[in-house]
């Protein structure tokens, strides 16, 4: 179907330049397409006009034949029906079979958190008499302390933080800006290591970025999921930790002590308030555990 590939393409740019998504969205909007494009290939369909909703449900049930999960299956259609759309808009097709096509439902797991005890541990764990240790308590208290990504951590820039006023600005999903205000732990921490540790890691190179590796260059990802991991490991955080499981407790830790859910969406970066419900849920089953725990007729 050489129609599609070229469509592809057009898609992957109009998602690069026009929605301005990340790299990471771009990257699995393409895998699920290709793998698309591919199952219509191997049913031999001649163009792009002559794919059906009877096509798209085989691909669905090949899916499931595979063993992909519901969210996976869910997250194929996604890709599929944005891609349609775009086709129809565009005008490179004259119908969208996507149009009455249904989600599977999800159940929808509650994201995993730490306590405020095992996040006081994580943080207490880098050796503070040592250059990285100070780094990496300052990359400890910004994650917890604004709850962002890792992606947006290891994309900030000296100049992003502003100590004197007490907040940091972030440029999250689609190039969107916001601001962060910095707790006095993550305040510290971070004027310490801008100050003191920042410039002899930097040593002669000529660098915006805030993390620095022991090299001078800009910290990657899977740097900071290194770091996070050793800390974990040292105090005895058994379950898998990730930066997204900090991110997920800094929201639920805010919510479990009355913060306004609004205000948390807007710290997190969410342009849905759904999105953020979660977190009351995940309140919500505290409140129910410590009341089979404490209660006297629990």
């Amino acid at each position: 179907m050489r129609d599609g590939k070229f469509a592809l393409e057009d898609y992957v740019h109009f998602l690069k330049v026009e929605r301005q998504l990340s790299v990471n969205t771009i990257g699995s909007y393409k895998r699920d397409l290709n793998d698309y494009l591919r199952f219509m290939d191997k049913a031999e369909v001649k163009s792009l006009d002559d794919i059906d909703r009877a096509l798209i449900l085989r691909h669905m049930s090949a899916l499931k034949e595979q063993g992909k999960s519901h969210r996976t299956i869910a997250r194929h259609i996604s890709s599929i029906r944005s891609f349609h759309q775009f086709l129809l808009r565009e005008k490179v097709t004259t119908q969208d079979p996507t149009v009455h096509l249904e989600m599977p439902k999800i159940e929808q797991k509650l994201p995993r958190v730490l306590s405020v005890q095992e996040v006081d541990r994580l943080i207490s764990m880098p050796e503070g008499d040592k250059p990285l240790g100070q780094r990496d308590i300052a990359l400890l208290e910004l994650l917890y302390g604004t709850g962002m990504r890792v992606s947006e951590l290891i994309g900030l820039d000296v100049e992003d933080i502003h100590l004197s006023m007490g907040f940091i600005r972030v440029f999250g999903k689609g190039g969107k800006e916001r601001i962060i205000p910095l707790g006095s732990g993550a305040m510290k921490a971070c004027e310490h290591y801008i100050t003191s540790v920042r410039p002899e890691l930097a040593k002669l190179k000529k660098t915006d970025a805030l993390f620095l590796n022991m090299r001078g260059g800009r910290l990657t990802r899977q740097g900071c999921w290194k770091i996070i991991k050793e800390y974990a490991s040292k105090a005895g955080i058994h379950q898998e930790l990730t930066p997204h499981i900090l991110r997920h407790s800094f929201a639920t830790h805010l919510i479990e002590n009355g913060a306004d859910l609004r205000a948390v969406q807007e710290m997190l970066g969410h342009s849905d308030i759904s999105t953020t419900q979660i977190y009351t849920h995940v309140s919500k089953n505290r409140l129910k555990d410590v009341y089979m725990q404490f209660h006297p007729r629990a």
